[in-house]
Parts: structure tokens; C-alpha cells; sequence
């Protein structure tokens, strides 16, 4: 009696049968080979499937690409059994509703494609607890990985995220270079280098805008620096034209002054400490000043509280019309 226990599921014929007619089914077998390389696909629904390589016959589940078709309204789980077969698949979703399918076998690992993806897995075929596993959940490459085939269309490399996708991308039509949020090229970009090498920012570095950051390193001069010194900087005020440097004997001059001090501006006006005194303003005169306290006006009368002593070559007391002249005559 024939059995089926390989991973493709080929009769294997008994010593001794199919006298006669075991061409046939050699030749079954290899056309089964074959189907092992091919293309082949399957339509789900639901939210479990099972594909299961049928023994010694034609059967979409042995093919090597595996594309799955059909509607979903949730997550599909699809084993490939038997669970015994260890094999490496390339399985597609390509079913309607933006449904992920889940890659089982057994109770051990599984795989899950989103819609629209694929991916290689392989299955040990380790019964009851088979396992599926990402054939390039780890892959690596040589020191040159090219993305295209040199032709006009964009191309990229995508980081499917689990809240957000991010993306490196070849925008053909205008020759840029774009990092950028989701899976599309082209769409919210964040960095933008052209042909030129010129790099273009979307949002802020460490929380800086560098348009606005540019603008005013344009407003600084080739050569500034910050670590000028005291001197340094005293001397290139003094350098400048229309210039004047505020220095400490200038301070001690003006502590000098008064606070309420204003300007004498004609020889009329005395400073008294109280403000300006004309010709006409004098009304008394203060004791302690030499002189008694009194008013004066056009009649009045000056005291004086101590001998006096004028001094002078000539000496005129009175008005123009009356007056004592006293003239020095030592000489």
C-alpha cells in the first residue's frame, strides 16, 4: 500500500506494487515537483482556513507562491497542514477588506501578513506543536542592496510599525531623496535631499526651526564671536564713529553735582541753592549770611549784623545819582 509521508505529499509506492502502472504515477509525482515551484492561489473567508496539500494530487497549497484571495471582515488564522510537512512558502495577501491573515501550523509560533503584503515563511513540521516562522525576520545582505530596477518609478523601503509606518524613498519624478511618515512616497516628508545635495526640513530639529534659526546666523557677520573680552569690546565702541566711552572719573564728576542742579544760562542768575536768583527776585535775606534778616525793596533798609570790610581799589556805595566813593590812594 502506497504512503504520503514526505513534505510534498508524493505517493511512495511499496516494493512490489503497481506492476505495470508505477510509470504512472512516477510521472504523477514529478508534475507534483513541479507544482512544488509554481504559483498558486487560494480564496478565504471566515476567520480560520485551513490549506491542506493533498496526497499525490494537484493541490494550490503545495505551490512554492501562495497567494490568498477572498473577503474578510477580521483577521483570518490559516494552517498548513499536514502539520508534519516542513517546507518554505511565499504567501500573499491579497484579500479585499484590509484584513491581516495569520500563518499557522500547530500550537508553536505563527506568522501574521498584512493586507497587502507578503512574506517567505517556512514550517518545521513538528506535529501538534509546529511552528511557522518569518524567513527573513532576520535577514542579512551583502555590502550592496540596490531597490529597483533602474527604471522611472519610485521606489522604497518601508518601516511597518505597529501605530506608524515610516518610509525611505526614491521620488523619481523629481529625483529626491525623502524620509517621510507612512508608506507612500511622497507623502508627509520630514527630510528632502534633491539632486543638488540640497536638504530640506519639514519640521524642527531638537525643537529648533532652522529656516527661522538661518535667518538670523544671515544677520551675523563672517568672523563675530562671543568671547570677546572687556577691553576688547570697550575698544571697538571707541573705534566707531560718533562714538563716546563713559568712563569712572566722568561718574565721580557727575556725583559732584546736585541733584536738582540746571544750568546758569546769563551772568543775571546766581545760584543760591534754591534755583535762579535775577535782578529784580530778591526779596530778604537769610540770617547767618553776615547780613540781618530783612526785606528789601526800593526804600529798604540793609543791617548788617558785624562789621564789614569791602575791598577794592574803588568802592561805590548808592545808585548812579547818589552814592560814597571811596578810592584807594595807598598807591
Amino acid at each position: 500500500m502506497s504512503s504520503y509521508d514526505n513534505d510534498l505529499r508524493l505517493e511512495e509506492i511499496v516494493t512490489g506494487a503497481q506492476s505495470g502502472t508505477w510509470g504512472d504515477t512516477t510521472n504523477v509525482n514529478l508534475e507534483l515537483i513541479a507544482e512544488a515551484f509554481s504559483y498558486g492561489t487560494e480564496a478565504i473567508s471566515g476567520t480560520t482556513h485551513d490549506t491542506i496539500i493533498a496526497d499525490g494530487v494537484s493541490d494550490p497549497g503545495r505551490s512554492m507562491y501562495l497567494k490568498y484571495t477572498g473577503s474578510l471582515s477580521s483577521a483570518c488564522t490559516i494552517s498548513l497542514l499536514p502539520n508534519t510537512v516542513s517546507k518554505v512558502w511565499m504567501i500573499e495577501n491579497a484579500t479585499s477588506g484590509s484584513q491581516n491573515i495569520i500563518i499557522s501550523q500547530g500550537s508553536g509560533a505563527n506568522v501574521t501578513i498584512a493586507n497587502g503584503k507578503t512574506k517567505v515563511v517556512y514550517t518545521d513540521g513538528a506535529g501538534s506543536g509546529a511552528a511557522v516562522y518569518d524567513a527573513f525576520a532576520n535577514l542579512a545582505t551583502g555590502s550592496t542592496l540596490t531597490v529597483g530596477a533602474g527604471v522611472a518609478e519610485d521606489t522604497k523601503i518601508v518601516f511597518d510599525g505597529n501605530a506608524q509606518d515610516f518610509y525611505i524613498g526614491l521620488d523619481d519624478s523629481v529625483d529626491d531623496l525623502i524620509i517621510g511618515k507612512g508608506s507612500v512616497v511622497g507623502t508627509t516628508p520630514a527630510i528632502t535631499i534633491d539632486e543638488n545635495l540640497n536638504v530640506a526640513v519639514a519640521g524642527t530639529v531638537d525643537g529648533r526651526d532652522l529656516a527661522t534659526d538661518g535667518t538670523k546666523l544671515d544677520g551675523i557677520e563672517a568672523g563675530a564671536t562671543t568671547d570677546m573680552t572687556n577691553a576688547e569690546i570697550r575698544s571697538a565702541v571707541e573705534a566707531a564713529s560718533d562714538s563716546n566711552v563713559f568712563t569712572d572719573a566722568d561718574h565721580t564728576k557727575l556725583n559732584g553735582i546736585a541733584a536738582s542742579a540746571t544750568n546758569v544760562t546769563n551772568n543775571n542768575q546766581l545760584t543760591n541753592g534754591a534755583g535762579y536768583v535775577t535782578s529784580s527776585g530778591v526779596t530778604s535775606v537769610a540770617t547767618g549770611t553776615g547780613l540781618s534778616g530783612g526785606t528789601i525793596t526800593s526804600s529798604g533798609t540793609i543791617s548788617l549784623s558785624q562789621d564789614q570790610r569791602f575791598s577794592g581799589s574803588d568802592v561805590y556805595v548808592g545808585n548812579n545819582d547818589v552814592f560814597l566813593h571811596f578810592e584807594d590812594n595807598s598807591s
